[in-house]
């Protein structure tokens, strides 16, 4: 007879992708809309035309994510991450949390988010068993901020939200933010004073290429290298090891104690050899990679005849 695990289903072999990778972490989109138009991931010339968003019906409901999860960690993937589109917009994201958080193979469940709904939500959020929350965070400028987010919300947004987490009970929130070279840049220091001693972790992010859509150009990455010297030469850091096997940032402590920075440099110094993340779309894609071309549909599958014991086979194949 075939050992159960804790989420109802049998074990099944190792997740590998197609270069073997163990596939640990799954990153799930729960709504593609948002309310910021970020110039490096939505702008708002990325959303002409008609009907840019999936309509609701064609987004995974809550019973589907459920189900999804419960496949991935039978397959031995143990951290959930929800995303969106910003995740804090989808009506139901406190029953949403509470409903993965109650799925025993989840050893960990994380949000990202811009904050700015934090205030009405994160009390509820760690209620329903939410915890870790990183906040996107680019510029404490009001004007910079603006030009990055299209003009929607504003720092002491994000500052309120970031508050109103740590009075929920969450504590060390790890702070993202995409530099750009010419955009925010000359801001960032400014950032990261701002959050030293604080407990919170900024992580600086090199501007990325998703595509057409963000005007993405080469001479606009500031290298990680380079802010590791820039930030060395005002307050002196030393190395940290990886915290896990698969880490994205680089970990650096400051050595006067007060905290520490990561570096996540995807393009001059990618990490894919150790990435250990799959992806699902909330229109159910599934993709092995931020930069695939073509994913794995498995809204149909959930919708149709597929045996809950199959779901994790479909996946694995």
């Amino acid at each position: 007879m075939l050992k159960r695990t804790g989420n109802g289903l049998p074990p099944g072999p190792e997740l590998l992708d197609g270069v073997g990778r163990p596939l640990k972490d799954l990153r799930l989109s729960v709504i593609d809309r948002c309310n910021f138009r970020c110039s490096y991931c939505m702008p708002a010339s990325s959303l002409t035309g008609a009907s840019p968003f999936s309509p609701r019906a064609h987004l995974l409901t809550l019973a589907e994510l459920s189900r999804l999860v419960r496949a991935f960690t039978s397959l031995g993937v143990s951290k959930v991450r929800l995303t969106g589109g910003e995740p804090l917009l989808r009506r139901d994201i406190v029953d949403t949390v509470a409903a993965l958080s109650e799925v025993s193979g989840v050893k960990d469940l994380s949000m990202t988010t811009n904050g700015v709904l934090l205030p009405r939500l994160a009390k509820s959020l760690k209620q329903a068993g939410l915890r870790r929350i990183t906040v996107s965070l680019d510029s404490l400028d009001t004007d910079v901020f603006a030009r990055m987010s299209g003009d929607r919300g504003s720092p002491s947004e994000v500052l309120d939200g970031m508050y109103s987490a740590c009075e929920a009970g969450f504590t060390r929130l790890k702070i993202n933010c995409v530099v750009q070279k010419g955009v925010n840049d000359h801001t960032v220091m400014d950032l990261l004073e701002h959050f030293r001693g604080t407990g919170h972790i900024v992580r600086l992010i090199e501007f990325l290429d998703v595509g057409s859509s963000n005007q993405w150009r080469r001479d606009r990455v500031v290298p990680g290298a380079e802010w590791r010297q820039r930030i060395h030469n005002r307050w002196p850091l030393r190395p940290l090891p990886e915290s896990k096997n698969g880490e994205t940032a680089e970990r650096y402590a400051y050595l006067d104690g007060l905290g520490e920075i990561g570096l996540i440099n995807s393009i001059t110094r990618p990490f894919c050899g150790t990435c250990c993340r799959v992806r699902v779309t909330a229109d159910g894609f599934l993709y092995g990679c931020l930069f695939s071309a073509r994913g794995t549909p498995l809204l149909l599958l959930l919708r149709g005849n597929c045996d809950e014991a199959a779901l994790p086979g479909f996946i694995r194949n």
